[in-house]
């Protein structure tokens, strides 16, 4: 298999991660509700969006701030409780209570928490690449579905919007974003996925790419293709207030060689940040979730969904795919305006298929 043909490959799987992510969501959106982990009293505020935007800029200054004062271990420490934090919401769905243990009145699932601990403990002493993609869905999917059931389709597509002209103006214009992405990659800690191009390459091993570097700049051989987003959001961004965002990493590809003989399939592997992942599902989770009971419903293998919400699916994957074509031409670029685009794109006409005025599809019938 020669290095095109590996480079495909792992972008398959990048999409195959991204809709693993988006399944899981969507399986969890009932469940959570149930669970009562809606984390606000009105899904349909809009200010709920402005809300999470505001905690966005102010984790990005603050891990800024970390990362210029030497003091990496501190970001590690929250980013990898985050993933345990946000993973025992999941565990708590998925392991049934069969050990409880009483606290101050109510049963805790102990075999949830135990598997909570061992996740976070795996990804602190051993974050190899499987490690990483493994509770980045398990992460990915709980932080989609938390914010899914607690912002409605307004609030939701006001997200998405906003976050993507954020994305652009820190990968394109400020920049901050690439230095925060040169910050942390090193900390090999669930904020990027990463897919590599051969079954022998290992992310503990392996020197990652500085994603500030110029293409005519010196890097290590083999260095990999860092797609997109943020650090700061990466952990999926917890609904229930861990002061944590998905964030997109954003980043250029180099292979030791000038920018003008640079080959980008000569890389390693592909990353690209868990918030790509997260934050065009919460559309995807919102509009499962708040759909009214006009809209069809698909049935798929092991579970159904309204077909607004499997066209953003789409819309999702297309915009992927539109983001790695760029990308493995050998720049780097923000992913938000692409996946969150495609996302919103695939919403639209599925719910405008689905029977639902523009006026509905956008949840603005309250305000006209």
């Amino acid at each position: 298999m020669d290095q095109r043909t590996r480079a495909y490959v792992a972008s398959a799987g990048i999409v195959g991660i991204f809709l693993l992510v988006q399944l899981g969501a969507l399986a969890l959106v009932g469940p959570f509700d149930q669970a009562g982990y809606q984390a606000v009293e009105d899904p349909q505020d809009p200010t709920n969006s402005l809300a999470y935007v505001v905690v966005i800029l102010v984790a990005t200054g603050l891990m800024l701030a970390v990362i210029r004062y030497g003091v990496d271990w501190l970001l590690r420490v929250v980013l990898v409780g985050a993933g345990a934090y946000i993973g025992l919401f999941v565990f708590r769905i998925l392991v049934p209570p069969v050990v409880t243990v009483p606290v101050a009145g109510a049963g805790v699932n102990l075999l949830a928490w135990a598997l909570a601990g061992v996740l976070g403990v795996v990804l602190w002493v051993y974050p190899e690449w499987y490690v990483i993609d493994a509770a980045g869905v398990v992460m990915g999917a709980g932080a989609a579905g938390l914010f899914g059931i607690s912002f409605g389709v307004l609030p939701a597509l006001l997200l998405l919007v906003v976050l993507a002209v954020y994305d652009a103006i820190s990968v394109y214009g400020t920049e901050h974003m690439l230095t925060l992405a040169s910050g942390v990659m090193d900390l090999k800690v669930p904020i990027v996925l990463v897919v590599p191009l051969s079954l022998s390459y290992s992310y503990l091993d392996a020197d990652t790419p500085d994603p500030v570097a110029e293409d005519g700049d010196d890097s290590d051989a083999g260095t990999d293709s860092v797609v997109t987003r943020d650090p700061a959001t990466a952990d999926g961004g917890e609904t229930t207030g861990t002061g944590t965002d998905d964030a997109e990493m954003g980043g250029e590809a180099g292979d030791g060689t000038d920018g003008a003989d640079a080959d980008p399939f000569d890389r390693d592997a592909l990353f690209i940040g868990l918030g790509d992942a997260v934050i065009p599902t919460v559309l995807v989770a919102s509009a499962a979730f708040f759909a009214g009971d006009t809209v069809p419903v698909v049935d798929l293998l092991l579970l159904s969904a309204p077909l607004p919400a499997l066209t953003a699916m789409v819309g999702t994957s297309a915009g992927l795919v539109a983001l790695l074509w760029m990308v493995l031409k050998g720049r780097a670029h923000a992913g938000l305006p692409l996946l969150n685009g495609g996302t919103i794109a695939g919403y639209l006409v599925g719910a405008v298929a689905g029977g639902l005025t523009l006026v509905q599809a956008l949840g603005l019938g309250p305000y006209v």
